[in-house]
């Protein structure tokens, strides 16, 4: 004898199904979305979004420090840098004078060495005797020697300087106004403005009295035209008796 199981059998309950509808109508509909927003982040995760603010601004700061701190050594670099070049240039520029100096100082005991021969070329065409072979080679050393940036100065009329001229002779001169190189005895030489020799000259002076002379003939014809203008001013002449 078999047992029917309640529900399995003919006599199960079967769900209402409206009459002409479908087996498909009796499935039970599936849950619609809720349309209510879900609940609210807790606590925990609001601390963890500040720590991490916070955290990242801490970086930021430091990072704005180090920014600093390089800007402030490659200034300092760029200081040094330039200080560095300056002294270079003025260690160049230093260089380049001194080896200029030296350059005219070796320049200027060579041809302090060769003056004398100068000067005897310059008394031989004085008096005429500078001919032949004698005039080639001594045109030629003239050559050279100018070259090498030899100068000579020194002229009859010009005025007497100290700081060129030698003197080794002196007189006095009623035509001259001021200490005067009246003859050159020995022409001077320089090179550049480094003098090898001063100029060797005899100089005049004016007479010590000729200025005083010339002052009281001054004084003297300033008196004859005030008389003069005097007179004019007065009807001029003597009173008539």
């Amino acid at each position: 004898m078999t047992e029917e199981t309640p529900g399995f059998g003919d006599n199960a309950e079967k769900p209402d199904v409206p009459s002409g509808a479908t087996p498909d109508d009796a499935a039970p509909q599936a849950a619609e979305p809720s349309t209510e927003e879900g609940p609210a982040a807790p606590a925990g995760d609001a601390a963890n979004n500040t720590s991490a603010q916070s955290a990242q601004s801490a970086q930021d700061v430091g990072l704005i420090a180090q920014l600093d701190q390089v800007r402030t050594a490659l200034g300092e670099r760029t200081a040094d840098l330039q200080r560095l070049q300056a002294e270079y240039q003025n260690y160049r520029r230093r260089v380049e004078r001194d080896k200029v100096t030296v350059k005219e100082i070796a320049a200027a005991n060579l041809l302090g060495e060769l003056l004398p021969s100068l000067d005897d070329i310059g008394r031989a065409r004085e008096h005429g005797e500078l001919v032949g072979g004698f005039k080639s080679v001594a045109e030629a050393l003239e050559t050279v020697v100018a070259k090498m940036g030899l100068q000579q100065f020194g002229k009859e009329g010009e005025p007497f300087d100290p700081t060129i001229h030698e003197a080794l002779m002196h007189s006095y001169a009623p035509d001259v106004t001021e200490t005067t190189c009246v003859a050159i005895l020995q022409p001077g030489y320089r090179i550049g403005e480094r003098t090898i020799r001063p100029a060797r000259v005899a100089v005049a002076e004016p007479q010590p009295g000729a200025q005083t002379v010339k002052g009281d003939s001054e004084t003297a014809a300033s008196t004859d035209s005030a008389d003069a203008a005097e007179d004019k001013e007065t009807g001029g002449g003597p009173d008539e008796g």
